[in-house]
């Protein structure tokens, strides 16, 4: 088994908060990240696809193709988009990294598989301390 990863970036906004709490409990659980008026982060993306490479290629996944259909489903949706308000595979979640890791998997991992490849991980870099990975 091969795995090969492609990295894709992209900057959004987005709040912490839950409406039906009052701002000083979103605060308390969320703390800056739940100010009112939002905030931002510049993310990594790293979409990894595994497989046995093509006898004929060589290849596991066509990265240009790859990158196509990340881009496509994916970063064109949020890039210097607000989470919460812009962006239709988000509407009605929590716009946390971890949510955001899972809706990205739930966009990719069909078409993949249309491409006879299989997902294997979402990794998602929020700041350069903190990240997600996701295994579906």
């Amino acid at each position: 088994m091969v795995y090969i990863t492609r990295r894709e970036h992209f900057n959004a906004a987005h709040k912490l908060f839950k409406e039906d709490w009052s701002d000083q409990k979103n605060m308390e659980i969320f703390g800056k990240c739940s100010n009112p008026n939002w905030h931002g982060h510049n993310y990594d993306l790293f979409v990894t696809v595994k497989g046995e490479p093509n006898p004929t290629t060589g290849f596991v996944i066509d990265l240009k193709k790859l990158s196509k259909l990340i881009n496509v489903l994916v970063i064109d949706k949020l890039d210097h988009k607000n989470l919460n308000l812009d962006v239709d595979f988000m509407k009605g979640r929590m716009a946390s990294t971890e949510v955001l890791a899972i809706a990205i998997w739930e966009q990719i991992a069909p078409a993949l598989k249309l491409e006879g490849s299989e997902l294997h991980s979402v990794k998602l870099y929020e700041t350069e301390n903190n990240y997600v990975e996701y295994f579906g």
